[in-house]
C-alpha cells in the first residue's frame, strides 16, 4: 500500500506498507509482478510518482520521484503540493 499522510515540515509524507485488504476507494495498479495499493485520496498527490528501492553500502530505502510535488524539507522526509482547492 502506498499514499500520504499529513507530517514533517513541509506537510505530506510517504507511507509504504503491505496491504491486507483492498477498499472500495482504493486504486490497483499491477506493474511486473507487483501489485500497488493507493487510497483514492492519496492519488492525485502521488499520481506519476515513481519508486526505487536503493541500497547504497549498508543502507537501504525506498527513493521516491513525484511530479506532483513542488518542494520538499532539507531532510527529504516531506514534501509539498500546490493547494487543490
Amino acid at each position: 500500500r502506498f499514499g500520504i499522510k499529513r507530517t514533517g515540515c513541509s506537510g505530506f509524507g510517504y507511507t509504504v506498507g503491505l496491504a491486507s485488504a483492498i477498499a472500495d476507494n482504493d486504486q490497483v495498479f499491477d506493474q511486473d509482478g507487483l501489485r500497488l495499493v493507493i487510497d483514492a485520496k492519496a492519488l492525485p498527490f502521488v499520481d506519476g510518482t515513481e519508486i526505487d528501492f536503493q541500497r547504497s553500502g549498508l543502507n537501504a530505502a525506498f527513493v521516491f520521484r513525484n511530479p506532483n510535488a513542488t518542494g520538499e524539507c532539507g531532510c527529504g522526509e516531506s514534501f509539498t503540493v500546490e493547494s487543490r482547492e
